[in-house]
C-alpha cells in the first residue's frame, strides 16, 4: 500500500473557497432569475447575466486551482501554478463579454421602454444577493491571505464589483417603484461598464503573470539584501524573480571570493538558499556562485540585472 502525501491547509482552503464560490453564484443565479421573470427589470437582467458569468467562471477557476495544485511532474517542471493565471484570463473574457451584451440591451430598451413590475420582491431577492455575497467575499480574503491565490483574488475581485452592481439594482428598481422606470437601462449601462473595468483589470493582471513580470521592487530588494548577509558575499547580481501560482521563483547569482574552495562556495549559497526559504518558505531557488574579481573585469556590478 502506498502513501498517500498530506494534505496542506492550504490546499483545503483553496479546494473549499472554488467550492463556496461555484455554490454561491449559483445560488445567485437562481434568486436574480426569479427576480427578472418578476419585475422584468433591465438592471436586474444585467444582474442575472453578471452572475452567470461569474458561475462560468468560478467553474473555470475550480478546475484550473485543482490542476494548479498538482505536483511538478516530467513534463511540467516547474509545476502547474501558470493554470491559476490561465483561469484569470478566461474569467477576464467572460466578464467583459457580459459588459458589451448588456450594453446592448440597455441601448434597445432606451429605445424601446417596458414597464418594470413587482419591485418590491425585486429589491428583497437584490438584498439577499448582496448578503451572501459580503459572506463568501469574507471568505475569500481570508483565503487570500493564507495563500496568496492569484486565482481567489480574480474571483474576489469580481464578486466585490457584484456587491456595487447589485447596490445599483437596487437603486434602479427603487426609482421604477416610484416612477422612474426610464433610468433602469441607465444603471444598466452603469453596471456594464463596473463590469467592463472589473475585467480589463484581472485580465491585465492574469496576462502580466503569464509574460513572468518580475516580483515588486520591494520584494526584489529584499531577496538581494538577504543575499548580500553573510560576510563572504562580495555582491549579487542577475537577480531574476517571477510568480507561478503561488510559488515565488528566484535565480540570482552570489560573487565570492576567486579562491574560494567549490565545497565552501557551495555552503555560503546553501545558507543564503536557506535565508531565503525562512522568508518565502515555497519558493523555488536556484543560486549560481561566480568569482568576484572575474565579473569585475568583465564589467558585472553589484547590482547589474
Amino acid at each position: 500500500m502506498t502513501d498517500t502525501a498530506p494534505v496542506s491547509p492550504e490546499t483545503t482552503l483553496l479546494k473549499r473557497a472554488t467550492y463556496a464560490s461555484v455554490t454561491v453564484a449559483l445560488l445567485l443565479i437562481g434568486g436574480k432569475l426569479a427576480a427578472w421573470l418578476l419585475t422584468g427589470s433591465l438592471s436586474v437582467m444585467a444582474s442575472l447575466v453578471d452572475s452567470l458569468m461569474d458561475a462560468a467562471a468560478s467553474t473555470i477557476n475550480l478546475v484550473a486551482v485543482r490542476l494548479s495544485l498538482n505536483p511538478a511532474d516530467s513534463e511540467h517542471r516547474f509545476g502547474h501554478g501558470k493554470a491559476e493565471f490561465l483561469a484569470g484570463l478566461a474569467q477576464a473574457s467572460f466578464i467583459a463579454g457580459s459588459s458589451f451584451f448588456l450594453v446592448m440591451h440597455a441601448v434597445d430598451r432606451l429605445r424601446n421602454p417596458i414597464p418594470v413590475t413587482q419591485t418590491t420582491v425585486g429589491i428583497v431577492i437584490m438584498a439577499l444577493a448582496i448578503v451572501i455575497t459580503i459572506i463568501l467575499l469574507a471568505y475569500q480574503h481570508h483565503v487570500i491571505k493564507k495563500t496568496g491565490s492569484t486565482a481567489i483574488k480574480a474571483d474576489a475581485l469580481h464578486y466585490a464589483t457584484d456587491v456595487l452592481t447589485n447596490g445599483g439594482t437596487i437603486v434602479a428598481l427603487v426609482l421604477a417603484r416610484y416612477g422612474r422606470p426610464g433610468l433602469d437601462p441607465v444603471f444598466a449601462i452603469v453596471i456594464a461598464a463596473f463590469i467592463f473595468y472589473s475585467a480589463a483589470k484581472i485580465g491585465y493582471e492574469a496576462a502580466q503573470m503569464l509574460m513572468d513580470r518580475e516580483l515588486s521592487p520591494d520584494l526584489r530588494g529584499e531577496i538581494i539584501r538577504i543575499a548580500e548577509t553573510p560576510p563572504q558575499v562580495r555582491g549579487v547580481h542577475d537577480v531574476r524573480t517571477r510568480l507561478s501560482g503561488r510559488t515565488i521563483m528566484i535565480q540570482l547569482h552570489l560573487e565570492l571570493d576567486d579562491n574560494m574552495p567549490l565545497k565552501r562556495a557551495h555552503g555560503v549559497a546553501r545558507a543564503v538558499e536557506k535565508d531565503l526559504l525562512r522568508t518565502w518558505p515555497e519558493a523555488d531557488i536556484i543560486i549560481h556562485q561566480d568569482p568576484a574579481e572575474i565579473n569585475r573585469r568583465i564589467g558585472r556590478t553589484k547590482f547589474t540585472d
